[in-house]
């Protein structure tokens, strides 16, 4: 029987192996190539903390339940184990055999202990010696004690002590205090850097004579990082938040991993100590924490280490403008980032602070930076004696204890807070600047794909819609005043906003196409998003295939929809790009007969956005803005450098270049199609 849907978490890994692919392209540059490992294992590392500590919370389920709601956590579990460790391999592979011999081509040589000559050896004795003695002591493991607590994500060696009076001897590799690459003294002109485990390994009988029997081997435990928080209406909410950030470090473990080489002696012994199962276990290689490489040194003076920088692009409407206020006013206005900057936003904030005719500012925050300049453009304003409202998503993942440091300062400098609301998330990504004028209230709006983050901006790719278009921007005052607790049920003609109109809306734009079908016209639709997972609207677009729709997805994440089976998706293709910049905007077109509507949206099509979160899809008006995003798509359809074809085997190929066909890598593509407006 043919199944109807991919299962989340195998789509999830199958996505990550898109970024494996980046790692082993070899027509990348090396230190990209080393990027694309980090984040590989960043989100590895995420997927254990969040998903499969998940699937082992459902394991306890009663099956009944499981049943309920389609969860087979034990058959997933397995499922996981054998794709990692099939990834893990080739991780390993692509690191050992492709990337370091290419480094070492290069002049740049990643080196062990048993390879330093003289010279190094001196400067890994006296390295030790000045910054690790006291940072690197024993902790004996015994049977009849309690284990130590071993930290999220800390690096560890173990070993067996040489009286083997006790279980094992355990030591933590402290890289959060010295950072994890040392650079070496110099070979002949090269440039040698050295992990800081190896630093220790070639000192440790110098440093511990007489205790640690023969080798040792790393470790690190992974741990539950999910926060369960209780969406009351009464308690502090904050104060959960902080609490659960506090826990979260020590988490259920939901990940052991080892050096594979370990005796197994020595492993049972540290699964009776950790009181470990052997689903915990996951084999490694020598090295752990490949995130790591995020921050590896780049030697100076050796070309071709990184891409060429796409240095953003001026706006061709807004840099300069004496008044990013008059140039909305006249027209809605489309950013496009990466390729244009994101301190337009926060120009607008402080010219806005300056207006003696802006009364308010009122903003989402769901995950914004360490530095905000936001929020520090917010903290101007309300010098200038604006008045600011804050909505601050407390429960944003991993994101949490920088939401809540602004939210406090904004609140001690006059801003209103509002943190949270129960039983849901604000993912929406609005702002509303409220002024006064001759008729009533004049309200501009900002609203937006990806986050008021400056960091994310620079390598995330969104767009972001200003403007003072009433149909839009009432409708952004009604649904701030629902977030104020003013009126109770917002409503909406032009936005489709979760979860009171979006899923509802969704539905009946996928029926109008179904309906342009059956009557003979032309029907379709192209849908770029993260992540696709609602079983509901993918039945939807099983119907639509059925009726007659032609559908093209473009999914950079989790696809559960099977495309390209006859009798239920025949009419549907799904691509995949993976490219410099993290794909993260979302952009539903749809045919309409020749009429089409283009939304933009802060919402995948997922069970949580279209139900259990505040969002927004809002439409775009404008010609011109159309044409843009009407050739975004366009472009991102023709990719054939890396776009990747989504199949009923989740084999990721790459979609081929026919022989007449030019080269068009998607994100360039587009790069070099914006820079057409400034011409």
């Amino acid at each position: 029987m043919q199944e109807r849907f991919f299962e989340r978490d195998l789509s999830w890994l199958s996505f990550n192996h898109r970024v494996l692919q980046e790692a082993r392209d070899s027509r990348a540059p090396l230190y990209e190539r080393l990027k694309f490992l980090a984040i590989y294992s960043s989100n590895l590392d995420e997927f254990y903390r969040v998903r499969v500590a998940s699937l082992r919370s459902f394991k306890k389920l009663r099956r009944k339940t499981r049943k309920q709601y389609h969860i087979r956590p034990r058959k997933t579990l397995a499922q996981v184990r054998k794709v990692v460790d099939r990834q893990q391999l080739l991780f390993g592979k692509t690191f050992r055999e492709e990337i370091l011999p290419d480094l070492s081509r290069k002049g740049i040589n990643i080196v062990d202990e048993s390879q330093y000559d003289e010279k190094q050896q001196a400067f890994a004795r006296e390295f030790f010696d000045r910054q690790l003695t006291s940072l690197v002591q024993p902790i004996y493991l015994e049977a009849a004690t309690r284990a130590p607590f071993l930290k999220n994500r800390a690096l560890y060696f173990v070993g067996k002590t040489v009286d083997d009076s006790n279980l094992a001897v355990l030591l933590e590799i402290p890289s959060d205090s010295t950072g994890r690459f040392v650079t070496l003294p110099s070979q002949d002109g090269g440039h040698f850097y050295t992990f800081l485990d190896d630093i220790i390994r070639y000192n440790l009988e110098r440093h511990l004579p007489g205790v640690i029997k023969g080798e040792v081997f790393s470790i690190k435990l992974s741990r539950d990082a999910e926060l369960y928080i209780d969406d009351e209406l009464s308690g502090n909410l904050i104060e959960k938040i902080k609490l659960g950030l506090e826990e979260r470090a020590s988490g259920l473990p939901t990940r052991f991993l080892y050096d594979s080489s370990m005796p197994n002696s020595l492993l049972k012994r540290l699964m009776l100590v950790f009181q470990l199962k052997s689903g915990d276990l996951i084999p490694g290689a020598r090295y752990h924490n490949f995130s790591d490489f995020f921050q590896f040194p780049e030697p100076p003076g050796i070309p071709g280490l990184r891409d060429e920088p796409w240095t953003a692009l001026p706006h061709p409407v807004l840099q300069g403008a004496p008044s990013i206020f008059d140039v909305v006013k006249k027209k809605d206005q489309l950013l496009h980032y990466p390729y244009h900057s994101f301190e337009y936003v926060e120009a607008w904030i402080r010219e806005a602070a300056d207006k003696n005719n802006v009364e308010s500012i009122k903003i989402s925050f769901y995950r914004i930076a360490d530095q905000s300049g936001i929020a520090k453009a917010l903290l101007y304003a309300l010098e200038k004696g604006k008045q600011v409202v804050v909505f601050v998503e407390a429960k944003a993942r991993f994101d949490e204890e920088a939401n809540i440091y602004w939210g406090q300062r904004l609140q001690e400098a006059g801003a209103r807070i509002i943190y949270s609301i129960p039983n849901l998330k604000v993912h929406a990504k609005i702002m509303l600047i409220g002024a006064k004028a001759k008729r009533g209230p004049l309200y501009y709006a900002y609203l937006s794909t990806g986050n008021f983050n400056e960091k994310t901006a620079r390598v995330y790719t969104d767009q972001a819609l200003m403007t003072a278009d009433p149909r839009i921007t009432e409708e952004v005052a009604q649904l701030f005043s629902f977030l104020e607790g003013v009126i109770p049920g917002p409503e909406f003609q032009s936005m489709l906003v979760a979860p009171f109109t979006l899923r509802s809306r969704l539905t009946a734009l996928v029926d109008r196409e179904i309906h342009h079908a059956q009557m003979g016209r032309e029907a379709y639709m192209i849908l770029k998003m993260n992540s696709l997972e609602d079983q509901d609207m993918i039945e939807k677009l099983y119907e639509a295939s059925a009726a007659g729709v032609r559908i093209y997805l473009i999914i950079r994440g989790i696809c559960c929809l099977i495309p390209g089976v006859e009798g239920m998706s025949e009419r549907i293709s799904a691509i995949s790009i993976v490219d410099r910049y993290l794909e993260h905007s979302r952009i539903f077109l749809f045919g309409n007969s020749g009429q089409e509507e283009i939304y933009l949206s802060s919402a995948d099509w997922m069970t949580r956005n279209l139900d259990h979160r505040i969002e927004t899809a809002f439409p775009v008006y404008d010609t011109g803005l159309f044409r843009q995003l009407r050739q975004l798509l366009e472009i991102q359809l023709a990719g054939n450098f890396k776009a990747r074809i989504l199949d009923a085997r989740q084999e990721n190929h790459f979609v081929q270049r026919e022989p007449h066909q030019p080269l068009v890598r998607a994100q360039l593509a587009f790069y070099e199609y914006l820079k057409t407006f400034g011409k």
